[in-house]
């Protein structure tokens, strides 16, 4: 049983949830707020509230990195979805709701965990592993907030504590060195409070692998280049950092390999032992379950299958783009399971468009369009090990070529696919798309990897049928712009990025 899923029904019940289309940093009521903060269960769902922001992330990555890349020709039939100007390269995304969602949600997720990390202390909760492991808790998730907001924005304002609206109109953005000292901070204390494993009544919350496998990424993020512009790659050469993390997690982490891949993403078997840190959801309305397994998928073909409540899917289909769909090589199991290929709608007409399904279980859809009952998986035990190929082939130390083979061949062995040797980087990117698509990995992967203008500027053109979308694009498109919203609430406090 799946105890994490209440963090969101008890949001719901609590009242403690602030809009979702407006930043509130300072405390819904200061008076209610110091009355709430007594004691070590009002703690515990305070901390339950900092993972209820999580919600939309798994919306977040198809909107924003699945979309945006090569794996998803996001054109609807009207050209005019929110989604669309994100797949088209628009420069007016400032306007785009999506754009705002990314940056108002994790706002909202840091200001809940400033407000813990304020109130939290000894009087109020007087255990100390309990104490220790809600602080870690929060600082684990402000972390992961500030690394999302990063790698989409690049610098943003930095909130350590709760302030006022009026504190707020004078804090301006920080530089991404900057707001990646916080992250790798809040990070590092998180892997001395956070235990190693929860009983089953608290599966889900953050660990210490999580956040050494989330350390892990930021280092490699970190590692990545420039492209001369103000994001999240710095060129640091963090990789032997990177792999001694990722070294602890393989030898020492209560994480095993998981030979079916299907069976990893499985409704009954969630939890699995390639799961190193995912979103919990939930069926049983009251907001408990995901949206992302409809969300991806078009009305017709939900309506189209008996049992599947009305109503289950989103508004339009954004297909698999045909780069990625002949990526696959004959016989790789992960294509047939990850994506849909067609289908005959209610009234016998063919569809020839595919979308992804690797989130969906037709036999258990719920109650609605926003109760699907999978997690999300943020970090997964097969990203750890390709990320320890990738720091290995970066680094040209740490680890032999004969190490990347196997971590790849053991991949693709569970694909069904023949042993390759000599893998390179390229090889390796390539690798990592087809074993992560529809998990959000694709655009950051090609932002990390040096590849992302290459990569869209050789895609663009073959993919674009609707010609709606930019001919090229240029390092200012590696992150979003600020949304129009912020730059608005004092003016000159916050600079557009460039591009925009």
């Amino acid at each position: 049983m799946k105890k994490i899923s209440l963090y969101i029904s008890f949001m719901l019940v609590a009242g403690l949830l602030s809009c979702e289309d407006k930043l509130e940093q300072a405390p819904l009521s200061d008076a209610s707020s110091a009355n709430f903060y007594r004691n070590a269960a009002d703690f515990q769902q305070a901390v339950n509230g900092i993972y209820a922001q999580l919600r939309r992330y798994p919306d977040r990555t198809f909107d924003l990195s699945e979309t945006r890349s090569d794996n998803v020709y996001g054109s609807s039939s009207t050209g005019v979805r929110e989604w669309d100007p994100v797949n088209d390269f628009a420069t007016t995304l400032e306007n785009n709701t999506l754009v705002a969602e990314a940056w108002n949600n994790n706002f909202n997720g840091i200001m809940r965990a400033n407000t813990v990390l304020d109130r939290i202390n000894a009087a109020a909760v007087p255990e100390e592993p309990l104490r220790n492991r809600l602080e870690g808790e929060a600082r684990f998730l402000r972390a992961f907030y500030y690394f999302d907001l990063v790698r989409w924005f690049g610098g943003v304002p930095l909130y350590q504590t709760v302030v006022s609206p009026a504190e707020a109109l004078n804090i301006p953005r920080s530089s991404v060195e900057e707001v990646y000292a916080l992250i790798m901070a809040d990070l590092n204390k998180a892997i001395t409070l956070l235990p190693g494993t929860y009983s089953a009544a608290d599966r889900g919350r953050a660990t210490n692998w999580a956040a050494k496998a989330l350390m892990a990424r930021v280092h490699l993020t970190r590692s990545g280049p420039t492209y001369g512009i103000k994001g999240p790659g710095l060129n640091v050469n963090e990789y032997s950092q990177a792999l001694t993390l990722l070294n602890d997690i393989i030898n020492n982490g209560p994480f095993s390999w998981v030979s079916n891949y299907a069976s990893i993403f499985s409704y009954t078997n969630e939890n699995n032992p390639d799961i190193v840190f995912d979103i919990q959801f939930r069926k049983g309305g009251l907001g408990l379950g995901t949206t992302l397994p409809g969300y991806m998928g078009p009305p017709a073909y939900f309506n189209a299958i008996p049992g599947i409540p009305s109503g289950q899917s989103g508004v339009e289909m954004r297909e698999i783009s045909t780069d990625l769909l002949t990526a696959y090589k004959p016989g790789d199991v992960r294509k047939a399971f990850t994506i849909q290929s067609g289908f005959r709608d209610v009234n016998g007409n063919i569809e020839t468009r595919s979308f992804y399904r690797k989130f969906l279980d037709e036999r258990d859809p719920g109650l609605d369009r926003t109760d699907w009952p999978i997690n999300f998986p943020v970090i997964r035990y097969t990203d750890v090990l390709l990320m320890k190929a990738e720091a290995i082939l970066k680094s040209g130390s740490g680890g032999s070529q004969q190490d990347v083979d196997v971590i790849v061949n053991r991949v693709r062995a569970r694909a069904g696919l023949q042993p390759i040797t000599g893998v390179t980087l390229n090889m390796l990117l390539e690798e990592r798309r087809l074993e992560f698509a529809g998990e959000g990995h694709r655009w950051h992967d090609l932002v990390r990897f040096g590849r992302v203008i290459e990569v869209m500027n050789t895609w663009l053109p073959k993919e674009d049928e609707l010609n709606r979308m930019a001919e090229s694009i240029n390092p200012n498109f590696v992150i979003y712009p600020i949304p129009f919203t912020q730059l608005t609430v004092r003016e000159g406090l916050y600079e557009q990025n460039p591009g925009y």
